[in-house]
């Protein structure tokens, strides 16, 4: 399999990805912020079909219509207490049927259409691996700079409020970069199957770690191993390499509840 310069490239991206994955992965688990990840990535398909009716790249327009459905719905959440469920739905209906129509509008055949449903890590380019380093660094700076205030966000807000850190700001700021890595984590497993690749890994590990940090490293070690295992199970049964990689995780989920239950051990705490 080394031998082929896509497979490669498709390691290095899986290494890359398990990266935002397991960091950013773990923020979502413990925020509970799933739901609303899952309509951001949905919604993002309509930046793709304006990309294609318009002629430029379908990830920037992609991008703009995350980092806008990121903020619609966090907005919609402060607005109305409980209008999360109600934002997520209609952010995530509009823009797919948006892109949808946009696709329809534009003229010709969109040949990387199912890239962008269902993903194809093996097609990865030089340009994909770039934004994936640069999503790491991103999320690592965040990290740096802000992880009491997000490991507080995640567990205690209302601590932050009593230290006079603006939570809405910061909540926000969460939001957006779950959208940043829902669209760069794209090209693995497409916009359909992202959300489980941003949740499963943490999900698998939750139940046997007791810190953030800890969550956060455990979760992208899962995450490397579940995408190079997905890619080899794809390479060696011809399957399609996204479907394979979310399926070996729900595997693994449902093997961890198994085993927690077997080993009981203390929940995530706050850290």
């Amino acid at each position: 399999m080394l031998e082929h310069e896509f497979f490669r490239n498709a390691l290095l991206a899986g290494a890359l990805a398990s990266v935002a994955c397991g960091t950013m992965g773990s923020i979502v688990v413990s925020r509970r912020l799933a739901s609303i990840c899952g309509g951001i990535a949905h919604a993002c398909f309509g930046g793709v079909g304006l990309g294609y009716l318009l002629g430029f790249n379908p990830s920037g327009g992609a991008l703009l219509f995350a980092v806008l459905s990121a903020l619609g719905i966090g907005a919609a959440a402060r607005r109305a207490q409980g209008a999360e469920d109600t934002a997520i739905a209609i952010f995530w209906s509009v823009g797919m049927s948006l892109g949808i129509v946009f696709i329809g509008l534009s003229r010709g055949y969109a040949p990387d259409l199912l890239t962008y449903l269902f993903g194809n890590i093996l097609a990865v380019t030089r340009g994909d691996l770039i934004r994936l380093l640069l999503l790491d660094a991103g999320v690592a700076a965040a990290l740096l700079l802000f992880y009491k205030e997000i490991l507080a966000l995640c567990f205690d807000e209302e601590f932050l409020r009593v230290r006079g850190v603006p939570a809405y700001p910061l909540y926000l700021f969460v939001l957006v970069l779950a959208a940043l890595s829902a669209v760069v984590l794209m090209k693995v497993v497409g916009i359909i199957l992202v959300i489980a690749l941003l949740t499963l890994p943490a999900a698998i590990v939750s139940p046997f770690v007791r810190t953030l940090k800890g969550m956060m490293a455990a979760a992208t070690l899962v995450s490397l191993l579940l995408i190079v295992g997905g890619l080899v199970l794809s390479y060696r049964f011809d399957l399609p390499s996204g479907a394979t990689v979310v399926l070996l995780s729900a595997g693994v989920f449902l093997l961890s509840r198994f085993l927690a239950r077997l080993f009981p051990g203390k929940c995530l705490r706050k850290t």
